[in-house]
């Protein structure tokens, strides 16, 4: 062929794409890239029968006044965290604006373990109440941007009463509202096979009909907390083949910490999100949900900051630490399960995003080839630092005037760069 037989390259091209069109399609619809729409830093988890209208409120409330008795200074509050008082005293005035205006982000009614099985007349009257509870809310606008309900699983044990319980939940707030909220979120707990994420999709299906609603408008979360979602009994990884068996309906993935570790073997003294065997199962999370658009949460630390002024301060250092870890590893998103463990989820999570703003920024800004430096950095880095500022500013830790002031480029710009998908 010679070497201007550009006829003959575009024929290879051609063939080419004839080869790859499957492998094409198939990227873009199993790893469409991140998801539209800001992703909350928590979830806020409260038994359906101490849930009630006013929650994220008061308990915004609760958090700012035992930052009030326990920690009044930003010494105290380093001390007890960790972090360094400079850091905290820039952060403290945004996070008692976060506490005071925004304090849940997202909040779950919990029907499962938090709950328990109090009879089939109780929980419908809980639920009902719950249900209820956030009608008012959206009424008021006072409800968190995202929230929804932890049902009882697709095991034999408990599905009959899930069913029942999410259909009345869902009734409750189209009959009070009007219409389903964008931000509702349904989660699946205690997988144990494709088969069960299968039966979700069925489930929602078959809602969507009985209550009128368009196809597709139910998705659901998937809580990862049992070795068999992790991995299938022929030895493979079980979580991309449940995400791909949500049929584009699973919108998270969520770290079960104790009932994982548990079924593990882990000594209870031992439980925690920073031990071995969950950063195996939240590494094999990771790699299933990259460039699926599924976002992904860690689990959260079942000791409460309550009591004395030092058990509260141990805790807050503790938790503040877990933050920090699961920010550091790429989850952005984790649990929280007592009003005071609001503060320590704020403050660390607005620390991590004001520490790393300078130096995304500045190498950000010399990608776009505004500044020199001596980092150079590939598209998919830049998609890293852009994503970083993004989330900073979806939470409240960066303002917009000094994120653009700082890179050179708007918002729209940087939301572009992090949403960027595979191959582009």
């Amino acid at each position: 062929m010679a070497r201007d037989d550009l006829e003959g390259v575009a024929a290879l091209a051609a063939g080419l794409d004839a080869r790859l069109s499957e492998a094409d399609t198939r990227l873009d619809s199993d790893y469409p890239g991140a998801r539209t729409g800001r992703q909350p830093v928590h979830s806020v988890y409260v038994p359906a029968d101490r849930f009630h209208a006013g929650l994220a409120a008061d308990w915004g409330r609760q958090a700012l006044a035992a930052l009030d008795e326990h920690a009044p200074e930003p010494a105290d509050l380093a001390a007890a965290t960790g972090l360094s008082e400079a850091a905290v005293a820039d952060a403290l005035p945004r996070v008692r604006a976060k506490l005071a205006e925004d304090p849940v982000e997202d909040l779950r009614v919990d029907l499962e373990d938090g709950y328990g099985d109090r009879g089939d007349e109780t929980e419908d009257t809980h639920v009902l109440a719950a249900a209820d509870a956030l009608v008012t809310d959206l009424a008021k606008g006072q409800a968190p941007a995202y929230f929804g309900t932890r049902m009882k699983g697709m095991e034999a044990a408990g599905r009959h009463r899930g069913v029942r319980s999410l259909t009345l939940f869902l009734q409750t707030l189209l009959e009070g509202h009007g219409s389903l909220p964008d931000g509702l979120i349904i989660t699946l707990p205690k997988i144990t096979s494709v088969e069960h994420v299968e039966a979700m999709v069925w489930l929602t299906e078959q809602l969507e009909r009985r209550l009128g609603l368009p196809e597709g408008r139910l998705g659901f979360e998937l809580q990862i907390e049992t070795p068999q979602s992790v991995m299938l009994n022929d030895g493979t990884a079980a979580v991309a083949p449940m995400i791909r068996a949500g049929a584009g309906r699973v919108t998270a993935l969520h770290y079960g910490t104790y009932d994982y570790s548990a079924s593990m073997g882990v000594p209870a003294a031992h439980q925690s999100l920073a031990h071995p065997a969950a950063d195996h199962a939240k590494a094999v999370m990771q790699v299933a949900a990259a460039g699926t658009g599924v976002w992904l949460s860690d689990g959260g630390s079942n000791v409460m900051p309550t009591g004395t002024t030092d058990e509260v301060r141990s805790a807050w250092g503790l938790h503040a630490g877990l933050v920090r870890r699961s920010l550091e590893r790429g989850y952005y998103q984790g649990w929280d399960l007592h009003p005071h463990q609001l503060l320590t989820r704020h403050l660390a999570t607005c620390v991590f995003y004001r520490e790393a703003f300078a130096p995304a920024a500045e190498r950000l800004r010399a990608y776009l080839g505004q500044a020199s430096g001596n980092v150079v950095d590939e598209p998919a880095t830049a998609q890293a630092l852009a994503a970083v500022l993004v989330a900073g500013l979806g939470c409240g830790a960066l303002e917009e005037t000094e994120v653009v002031a700082a890179t050179g480029a708007d918002t729209a710009t940087l939301v572009s760069m992090a949403r960027r998908r595979v191959g582009q």
